[in-house]
């Protein structure tokens, strides 16, 4: 038999591992966003009045898309902004996270690439039952150029791999996936 402390007890246990799903789904979803140029996603994942600091570029969280995007776009063909350590400590309707991030950028010559190690350190909140981020602080921890001249090979080409697209075009946005749906591009 479950006592009303037991049940509080899966209560809280429940609503915190939700809590953590949500503020990673969270952090994902911007990432997502990023690599795939999508603006919704982006702009989804802070509140209205969240800030987001990239060095010295500050931008309110419903205009950092656009900058991130102009950014991308200016520097590099495809990227992916992967996060790895997550930590998060939850108080009521506050969370402090901190995320590892690496992020790989292709050049744009195809044959170059740029290597970014960092943090996403973030204050998010929980308002109308949604956790978004309200501030936004990244880190840069290393960075480095390296060789991607075997993307322009015949070899890696023969192996006929699909590349992502920053558009919604992108085959991670269809549904239903199956194999017969066609890749937008190819390497």
């Amino acid at each position: 038999m479950t006592t009303d402390t037991d049940m509080a007890a899966l209560q809280r246990d429940v609503q915190y591992l939700m809590d953590r799903t949500r503020i990673l789904d969270c952090i994902a979803s911007h990432a997502r966003g990023c690599d795939r140029h999508d603006a919704d996603l982006i702009t989804a994942a802070y509140h209205d009045d969240g800030i987001d600091e990239h060095g010295a570029a500050i931008n309110p969280g419903p205009r950092y898309a656009a900058w991130a995007n102009d950014t991308h776009a200016a520097t590099s063909q495809v990227h992916t902004h992967n996060i790895t350590t997550h930590t998060c400590e939850i108080d009521g309707d506050t969370a402090h996270a901190e995320s590892y991030v690496l992020v790989v950028l292709l050049g744009r010559d195809g044959r170059s690439a740029q290597v970014i190690t960092g943090r996403y350190i973030d204050r998010l909140e929980r308002r109308d039952g949604h956790w978004r981020i309200a501030v936004r602080r990244s880190t840069v921890e290393a960075m480095f150029a390296a060789d991607a001249s075997v993307l322009q090979s015949s070899f890696f080409k023969k192996a006929g791999y699909s590349v992502g697209t920053r558009d919604r075009d992108d085959l991670s946005y269809q549904r239903p996936l199956t194999m017969e749906t066609p890749a937008p591009a190819h390497w």
